[in-house]
């Protein structure tokens, strides 16, 4: 019988049968075969943010816990990176196709939040 085949434990004897199993093998099982995390996303979870990722990350937290949300919208998300000093002064690289008007605005404008 193979040994990844799941083993039958009795649930009243008190052994989890998530402890059978390894952490590192229940994380790349979880992420599936053949999937590769991004760059971004791997410094992330090792813990490797550059200074602006860092400081994005921290207002995040710092507005959820001002405003007791443990899930800001969209709208708070724009909101906090407006009050990073983030403005849109130069034309998008993104194709919307004719779903929104693109706009820049001057680099000393206010955030308007």
């Amino acid at each position: 019988m193979p040994e990844d085949c799941g083993e039958v434990v009795d649930r009243r004897s008190g052994i989890d049968r998530r402890d059978l199993r390894s952490t590192s093998e229940d994380l790349n099982r979880r992420r599936g075969p053949g999937r590769r995390r991004s760059d971004f996303l791997r410094a992330a979870e090792d813990g490797e943010m550059n200074q602006e990722q860092f400081l994005f990350l921290l207002a995040i937290n710092a507005f959820k816990e001002a405003n007791g949300r443990t899930f800001p919208t969209w709208t708070d998300v724009l909101e906090v990176v407006r009050k990073l000093g983030y403005r849109k002064t130069l034309p998008s690289d993104l194709d919307l196709g004719n779903r929104a008007a693109d706009w820049t605005e001057e680099p000393d404008a206010q955030s308007g939040v």
